[in-house]
């Protein structure tokens, strides 16, 4: 039926901005116009009286009175005494062969429909009725989720049995291929099985009371029409995924097949010339790559959405990343994409690369930028980051300050003890040192004329290395000083008449403490 009083079936926008609809149900297309007025206004005029109905109003049936407007007969509902709408014969269709009293009728049933079921929905029976439902259809979501999160957990256990390997049709070896997605893909599935129950609980229960009937109503449309939308997709996209999925299964048969036979040639069970077992790691990669990416461009034109607009930019995006790797851009781009999730610096770092060392500024896509202690930028491509060694001073203590080391070289005649207390002195007396930390004194090497002393201190974070360290010397040189004790390592020409050596009374010569010797003890 397509008469212009009566809602439309298949409605344009123009149809629908000019329907009354009740919970979403259409009860009546308006085509008149009076004044100025026009009909998508009186349908406005309309949805602003009806939030006004209260539940008294609702339970009044609603009445039809002859009228008269605007030189025309007319029909007027109302309820209660208040006014809903105005139908009039400019309303109809000439070729309806409805009268104005036939359409005002068909009107009249639908909206007692609507008013009855809201009525219903009012009573005190009805709301302990529909509360009990609620209550029940909330246990059995409950339960649902239950089920759905136990079972999860006891599929993922049988899977990773190793005696479901040998279970099923389908082989051991493909079964590891394969096995460890199985236990995943069923937690999917539940979990979607857990959205649909909710999705299904929360329309219903919003149906069940006049409240949020309009809600429910809402998400029972909604839903239906992405069903059919997903459903009509999945459809027509079948067929070509059908075809990769079995591009890809013979891609995956290959590469198995690839890797039995170059894991014999590995082990030496089998010999092909040209591959030595030192290469076939590379090699089985280098194949894996080229394999699918033929397998890719064999299943490209079979992807749904392979004319889209979408796989056309990927295309070029791809084109440009090989043309900039012609120029050797690329090089320096991996290098940095290396740089970056292998976490090997990042910007506030204090790293040293060759000859240059200082704070992290910029890692960027083509170059890292160093700012040295005298304040200059150095831009390092990242192709030569990587292909050079990195030492990160700031790695172990991503929280704090970095460790900075400084060394000696003292002759024998000075107790040993004696240089790791003056050390340690000159350590407590500089600015930037973080004083928690023990300062640690190393003998690196027994050498012909001397001995070398390493001492390594932890740096306050925000604290300059380089300003820290050269307080650090100055203090050093001064607490020789004072306890007069040459830092210029000596050097013999001839073997010295009288040994070398510290008395063991002087063995904890000042500033160095002598422990307890019970406790030592």
């Amino acid at each position: 039926m397509l008469q212009a009083a009566e809602p439309r079936q298949l409605p344009t926008e123009q149809d629908k901005a000019r329907t009354v609809y009740v919970f979403h149900k259409p009860i009546v297309m308006l085509q008149a116009k009076f004044g100025l007025t026009t009909p998508e206004e009186r349908v406005l005029r309309i949805r602003a009286t009806l939030p006004s109905l209260n539940e008294e109003d609702i339970r009044q049936p609603v009445k039809i009175t002859p009228v008269k407007r605007y030189n025309q007969a007319g029909r007027l509902f109302t309820i209660n005494g208040k006014v809903l709408m105005l139908l009039t014969e400019g309303d109809l269709d000439e070729g309806d062969d409805l009268t104005l009293d036939q359409a005002a009728q068909r009107v009249l049933a639908r909206l007692d429909a609507q008013r009855i079921s809201l009525r219903d929905q009012y009573s005190s029976s009805y709301l302990a009725i529909a509360t009990l439902k609620t209550v029940a259809a909330t246990l059995a979501l409950g339960l649902l989720l239950y089920v759905a999160f136990k079972s999860w957990r006891r599929v993922k256990r049988y899977f990773e049995e190793p005696t479901s390997l040998k279970k099923g049709l389908v082989p051991a070896k493909w079964r590891e291929l394969v096995g460890a997605i199985e236990g995943y893909f069923y937690g999917l599935l539940m979990i979607l099985l857990g959205l649909t129950a909710f999705y299904v609980w929360l329309s219903s229960v919003f149906l069940l009371f006049p409240w949020t009937r309009v809600w429910g109503e809402s998400l029972g449309t909604w839903s239906i029409g992405v069903i059919q939308t997903i459903a009509l997709s999945i459809a027509s996209a079948f067929p070509g995924l059908l075809i990769v999925l079995i591009i890809f299964l013979i891609t995956a048969f290959i590469l198995k097949l690839l890797k039995i036979m170059l894991t014999r040639v590995e082990t030496g069970k089998l010999t092909l010339p040209g591959l030595h077992p030192e290469t076939v790691g590379a090699t089985r990669k280098l194949i894996s790559v080229m394999v699918w990416l033929f397998a890719l461009s064999a299943a490209y034109p079979f992807l749904p959405g392979a004319d889209s607009v979408a796989f056309k930019g990927i295309s070029v995006f791809f084109g440009l990343m090989l043309t900039l790797g012609s120029a050797g851009v690329m090089n320096h781009a991996m290098s940095g994409l290396v740089l970056t999730y292998s976490r090997a610096l990042r910007k506030g770092d204090m790293i040293s690369i060759g000859d240059n060392e200082g704070l992290v500024n910029e890692v960027g896509m083509l170059a890292t930028k160093i700012m040295t202690h005298q304040n200059y930028i150095v831009t390092v491509p990242n192709a030569v980051v990587v292909s050079g060694t990195i030492t990160n001073l700031s790695t172990q203590n991503p929280c704090g300050g970095i460790n900075l080391t400084t060394s000696v070289t003292i002759g024998y005649d000075t107790p040993w003890r004696q240089v790791h207390a003056m050390l340690e002195l000159a350590a407590k007396r500089t600015n930037g040192i973080d004083k928690n930390t023990v300062p640690l004194v190393r003998q690196l090497n027994l050498l012909d004329s001397y001995v070398a002393y390493e001492l390594q201190v932890k740096l306050c974070p925000g604290e300059s290395l380089v300003g820290v360290k050269s307080e650090l010397h100055s203090h050093i040189q001064d607490v020789f000083n004072e306890f007069n004790v040459q830092i210029m390592s000596p050097n013999y020409e001839g073997q010295p008449e009288k040994a070398v050596i510290v008395a063991r009374n002087n063995w904890f010569a000042a500033p160095a403490i002598e422990p307890d010797k019970t406790t030592e003890q």
